[in-house]
């Protein structure tokens, strides 16, 4: 099996030694080449091919976003970006960097030798993850369906879960839906620990609709869009009380406990949407809606990054309806129009 060959672009000497290091030790992991800046970093894509690139956020002549940008562009490959989460402006360049094509963020490490060590074992399984991605997708334009009619009683609440290409998806969605949705939305983004400051502001630009971090304890809003707090996962109590626990699982927030609350509280007035992402969660949660009488639908597999998750719930029967990302805002718009004109 050949092994994973990567490139490695930061401006930091101690950073770009640490990641060659820890990289070059895992069995099935090849360094070939480092960059010091982003000029670098395009240009040594261009030359050497790899099959992943740890990209630096902020670096000297060009940064990590313009560095992905005129890779993706040019010569396509699969870019892990690593950032400091202390710092605002690196959070939102690797928000904008995932929108231009890289695959996932992750924090760059605390101070200590054991914290270099967990850092090196997590972008080590990143690396692994991210070179079973595809570099070159396909994309096709959406034809507007009707779906399934509106619950007589309306829309109750509206349930997103996604990982991988993710932020991006998640843009296109809440960018085409208008202000004053008659139901919540709530959302479960599997994203690593100090990075939900950056996602907040980078959905809140573009979103017509409120979007804030949910607080445990609180009475969920018509037309608000929900995050997790960092750390937590989001759900909604039998009550209909939003509850932030903190998370225990692989997945964090966890994906399938929120569509599960969803479909608990709110029954067939539930709307659930799986979008791209690796693995499953998610699944078990659509059913729980689709068992409930409620509306479900996925990301199809021409607008995904990568199309585990919807896979998995359509082959456990929890939807029929692929939808392309550009076409699950609409949809989603449409059902509550239609449901607020039954009301």
């Amino acid at each position: 099996m050949k092994p994973i060959r990567i490139l490695v672009a930061d401006d930091s000497l101690t950073m770009r030694s640490a990641l060659v290091a820890l990289l070059g030790e895992e069995h099935g992991l090849q360094i070939v080449g480092q960059a010091r800046d982003g000029v670098e970093a395009v240009q040594k894509a261009r030359a050497l091919r790899p099959d992943v690139i740890t990209m630096d956020v902020n670096m000297p002549r060009l940064d990590g976003l313009g560095a992905t940008a005129a890779i993706m562009a040019e010569s396509p490959s699969r870019v892990l970006m690593v950032c400091q989460v202390s710092e605002e402006r690196q959070l939102d360049l690797s928000f904008r960097a995932m929108a231009a094509g890289a695959l996932e963020v992750l924090p760059k490490p605390g101070p200590g030798p054991h914290e270099l060590r967990l850092f090196g074992a997590r972008i080590a399984e990143a690396v692994r993850l991210m070179a079973e991605v595809p570099v070159v997708r396909r994309h096709r334009a959406f034809a507007f369906h009707e779906g399934p009619k509106a619950h007589p009683a309306g829309v109750g609440a509206i349930g997103i879960v996604a990982s991988t290409g993710g932020p991006p998806a998640l843009t296109v969605v809440l960018r085409s839906l208008p202000a004053g949705l008659p139901a919540p939305i709530f959302i479960a983004q599997h994203i690593a620990a100090g990075f939900t400051p950056g996602l907040l502001r980078w959905l809140g630009e573009v979103s017509e609709s409120q979007v804030r971090v949910g607080k445990d304890g609180e009475v969920p809003a018509a037309g608000v869009v929900y995050l997790p707090p960092d750390g937590c996962d989001l759900e909604i109590d039998p009550e209909g009380i939003v509850r932030t626990p903190a998370s225990n699982g692989v997945h964090v927030p966890n994906g399938n406990r929120l569509l599960h609350s969803i479909a608990k509280v709110y029954g067939p007035r539930s709307v659930g949407v799986v979008l791209t992402g690796m693995g499953d969660d998610g699944a078990q949660g659509l059913l729980a809606i689709h068992h409930a009488g409620g509306a479900t639908y996925a990301q199809d597999e021409a607008s995904c990054v990568v199309f585990g998750m919807p896979s998995a719930a359509r082959a456990l029967g929890a939807t029929d309806t692929l939808v392309p990302v550009d076409g699950i805002g609409p949809l989603l718009a449409g059902l509550c129009a239609r449901g607020m004109k039954a009301q």
